[in-house]
């Protein structure tokens, strides 16, 4: 049986002016100059320059002095926001990415991967049928070089897309073919082909040569697991001619595509710092990147407009529909410049404290300086919420004298040592790699020997720990750091 009641709730809401504010925060420099350029677009009561004058900015307010409260019977807010929550301010762009944003940026001239391979199969000099064979291998080809679909799945390919018969012995022929084409490696189908293809082409095939090609045709798991004493028992050759062989192999390219992304040049992005820290004699001075701060005001003929009802017949329908559009895009431009401004002063106080905490580091530039710093300990601070500081944290950067840096570099956990002291995981971090990177090849340091070499420096840390810094650093376990 159904029942018809009432329920008394409290939830908490986002004002528009909270979402209007979120959103902003978190734009990057770089694309704040375009989400202005929407907003003007859209809202004709906003305008870019300087207010000079306070009554045009603070209109709601003028009128609100004498007739605010009949203005509110006759026209209310709810009656204009009725038909959608956040109509008042509509919320276009809101920081998303969009291939538009950039447009503007310098873009590399260059001839795509796919384009190369193509110009080179036209030297062949195929006929049409293994023409477009060849062109379907082409496109099979990803970005990196390889081509990682099975033969007989593109013979299927070539038998339902284009009505072509053929089989994976033709298919692998014009492969070969193809993966004689620069850059050296095209076309591999793993990375043993790949780097047997370089080799192969190499104009000297000198006995170091040789080797190199024996050890990844015949002895490429030994290889890549660095078991050199049983390569070379199988070889039969010394120490010394199988690092030379080695030494080949390593300077071959593993990834002959390069950086070409599906065909299409690839995109130049170039950092805009949101804040300048400049040294003055020990002195630092911190700013924000002046795009941060657009000159906006609201529109004195929209304000003008608002005015002009208080002498009006306000009983007149279609001018109740007009002040409407009029109220509601002036709220949109009053809360759009407060959400800017609001943006401006959390950056500040934010990179402020951040500069504050990490004082040393910015002094010197040196990464032993920085202290153990969290989220927690900003947001405490400014007395505003974590997720906050984390979207700031994510999204900018500082130029320094000493470089830009993103603001999560600052931030890091503490670890205790022996003396008592907390010292910030990136020195135990910057430690961890100088002692791999000084250690001896032919017998790489354990994960229980660097908690070891860590624990004699006061860093007192277990050795899941080690394992997870050292795979943070992109460092490799020790048996395959392992050289000759």
């Amino acid at each position: 049986m159904q029942k018809l009641g009432l329920n008394q709730s409290l939830s908490q809401r986002l004002s528009p002016q909270q979402i209007q504010f979120i959103k902003l925060l978190q734009i990057p420099t770089a694309e704040l100059e375009a989400r202005i350029e929407q907003e003007l677009e859209v809202n004709p009561a906003l305008e870019e320059g300087r207010d000079n004058d306070e009554e045009a900015s603070t209109a709601e307010d003028d009128f609100g002095d004498s007739e605010q409260e009949d203005y509110s019977e006759e026209i209310s807010v709810e009656d204009y926001l009725a038909e959608d929550e956040f109509s008042g301010y509509k919320m276009q762009g809101d920081g998303s990415y969009n291939d538009e944003d950039d447009k503007d940026l310098p873009m590399p001239t260059s001839i795509s991967l796919t384009e190369q391979l193509m110009t080179q199969l036209n030297f062949l000099r195929l006929d049409e049928r293994r023409q477009q064979i060849g062109l379907q291998l082409i496109g099979s080809i990803e970005s990196d070089g390889y081509i990682r679909r099975d033969l007989e799945a593109i013979v299927n390919d070539l038998a339902f897309s284009l009505n072509i018969d053929t089989n994976e012995e033709e298919l692998g022929e014009i492969l070969s073919k193809i993966q004689q084409f620069d850059p050296p490696g095209i076309g591999a189908r793993d990375l043993q082909e790949c780097l047997l293809l370089q080799l192969e082409r190499k104009p000297n095939h000198d006995r170091y040569t040789r080797v190199a090609i024996d050890i990844v045709e015949n002895n490429f798991k030994e290889f890549t697991k660095k078991h050199f004493d049983k390569i070379c028992r199988k070889l039969g050759v010394d120490e010394n001619t199988l690092r030379e062989g080695i030494n080949i192999i390593t300077k071959l390219n593993p990834k002959p595509g390069g950086v070409d992304t599906g065909g299409l040049a690839s995109r130049t992005q170039y950092i805009v710092p949101d804040y300048i820290l400049t040294n003055d004699n020990g002195k630092l001075e911190l700013t924000l990147n002046s795009k941060n701060a657009p000159e906006l005001k609201v529109s004195r003929s929209y304000s003008t407009m608002l005015q002009a009802y208080d002498k009006s017949n306000k009983k007149d329908k279609k001018l109740k529909e007009e002040v409407s559009f009029v109220k509601q895009k002036l709220d949109s431009a009053k809360w759009f410049i407060d959400a800017i401004k609001q943006r401006q002063n959390t950056l500040l106080n934010t990179m402020e404290t951040i500069v504050k905490y990490q004082y040393d580091f910015f002094l010197t530039g040196d990464e032993s300086n920085l202290r153990p710093m969290i989220l927690k300990d900003i947001a405490n601070e400014i007395g505003m919420d974590i997720s906050t500081v984390s979207r700031v944290a994510n999204s900018k950067s500082v130029q320094t004298e000493y470089g830009t840096y993103a603001l999560k570099y600052f931030f890091s956990e503490g670890i205790a040592t022996d003396s008592g002291e907390d010292v910030s995981s990136r020195e135990v971090k910057n430690y961890l790699k100088e002692l791999v990177d000084h250690e001896d090849k032919r017998k790489p340091l354990s994960d229980d020997k660097l908690e070891k070499l860590l624990k004699d420096k006061g860093y007192n840390i277990a050795r899941r720990t080690v394992a997870k810094y050292r795979e943070q650093l992109q460092i490799p376990v020790a048996r395959l750091r392992k050289e000759l």
